[in-house]
């Protein structure tokens, strides 16, 4: 159930007694951006810390106790085209709370005092907490170069997005931005944000859906612009390969490479996609896996993801800096392979039963179902039923999957070599 509050605020109603918490999301979304993003992750680290009635920590932990233990987050991340800051609360569902207390009425008033009351006084950040929260966040991002395989990842797609600084911005990011933010930048940021984002309730658990509408029917957003972004980012492919090498202090170098795709989430060739992947380096008994890593023993980790809403296809492997070469060429023969349709019927049959059992073990996951709820708002056409999605799961052909990999290019390779 999707109740319109204001233009571009909506209250999703997700009932179900699978669980006994509710969980609560307030997403505010705009258009990705490089500069806004580093704001907006600074931002969410503020708004997690405190606010003005709860000025630090200890008073936000004692209001979170006398919710009973509610789970209380704000992150940020990106889907395609945009950027999402999302207010997070898991509380125990009324009906198994003590004395008739309404926990879904305190959550709100809390979300409430954490949306529109931060800690800003004189049109500015707490210095202190802005100070401290700035620099936790710097070290946190800088921490980031010694997960060797995390930061392998984003220098692929720094690769891959190379002529789109939006794109190649990680949704936390960028430190040199973060160092030119101010207490007052960051609170005419969050004036604007709380102004023009669209945004997005949801909530999820054993509730009663009128309660819930009249528990947010004036929560205090106002009405805001469409916004007119698309979900998807949809980069035309480049002939001219993008390649980097560096050097850097680890045992293991990490070989990345990233494949452009123009399949994207639900469209007609989405299933066969999602075949594809499991096929590829998706599943332990995938092309990648079973080939480059145990037949071969050329590499400690081989797989590789799909992201749906930005055409990108990319897979890891962690290798002996000799074998650069050889893990390369190997890697690309098994998309060849995926091609020429080299892969068995009961591996083609294997591969959609495991992605059906992923399915299903998504539905019973809370967290899970809100967000799929969040994108079938985003696109009405991905909303399937569970006997719709199976359905589409199980009529993928071999042909289809091919048809797929033939669609497939490569476009970005990474090396990260080990060194002393």
């Amino acid at each position: 159930m999707t109740i319109k509050l204001n233009n571009q605020v909506n209250l999703h109603i997700i009932p179900t007694n699978k669980y006994k918490t509710v969980r609560i999301v307030v997403r505010f979304a705009t258009p990705v951006d490089a500069i806004t993003s580093s704001k907006r992750s600074l931002l969410a680290s503020l708004m997690e810390t405190n606010s003005l009635n709860f000025p630090d920590q200890v008073a936000l932990s004692k209001k979170l106790a006398e919710l009973y233990g509610a789970g209380f987050y704000v992150s940020v991340n990106r889907t395609g085209n945009q950027h999402y800051l999302s207010i997070g609360l898991n509380v125990i569902n009324d009906n198994i709370a003590p004395n008739g207390v309404s926990i879904l009425e305190d959550s709100v008033e809390f979300l409430k005092e954490i949306i529109f009351n931060p800690n800003i006084k004189n049109n500015a950040f707490d210095t202190e907490t802005f100070a401290r929260e700035k620099e936790n966040l710097i070290v946190d991002i800088e921490s980031i170069f010694d997960d060797k395989q995390t930061y392998a990842a984003m220098s692929l797609q720094n690769l891959f997005f190379s002529d789109n600084k939006n794109q190649k911005t990680p949704s936390f990011g960028d430190i040199e931005q973060i160092k030119q933010e101010t207490p007052e930048s960051i609170a005419e940021y969050y004036t604007d944000m709380i102004a023009h984002d669209k945004i997005d309730i949801l909530v999820s658990g054993n509730v009663e859906e009128g309660y819930v509408e009249r528990c947010f029917k004036n929560f205090g957003f106002v009405d805001r612009e469409d916004m007119k972004t698309d979900l998807f980012y949809k980069q035309p492919f480049k002939n001219i390969i993008q390649q980097k090498s560096e050097v850097l202090p680890v045992v293991q170098s990490k070989l990345n490479i990233g494949y452009h795709c123009d399949v994207y989430y639900h469209d007609d060739m989405y299933f066969p996609l999602m075949v594809f992947n499991g096929l590829f380096g998706g599943f332990p008994h995938s092309k990648l896996f079973l080939n480059v890593r145990e037949k071969h023993s050329l590499a400690y980790y081989a797989s590789s993801s799909i992201d749906p809403f930005r055409g990108f296809i990319s897979v890891q492997t962690g290798i002996d800096s000799s074998n650069r070469e050889r893990v390369l060429r190997l890697v690309n023969e098994q998309l060849k392979d995926m091609t020429a349709g080299e892969f068995s019927d009961e591996l083609l049959e294997q591969t959609k039963k495991m992605l059906i059992n992923q399915y299903l073990l998504s539905s019973d996951n809370q967290r899970a179902v809100v967000e799929q709820h969040y994108l079938f708002s985003n696109v009405p056409y991905a909303d399937l039923s569970q006997e719709e999605w199976m359905k589409k799961m199980n009529t993928v052909t071999k042909e289809d999957v091919q048809d797929v990999a033939t669609g497939i290019n490569l476009q970005a390779v990474y090396f990260m070599e080990g060194g002393k």
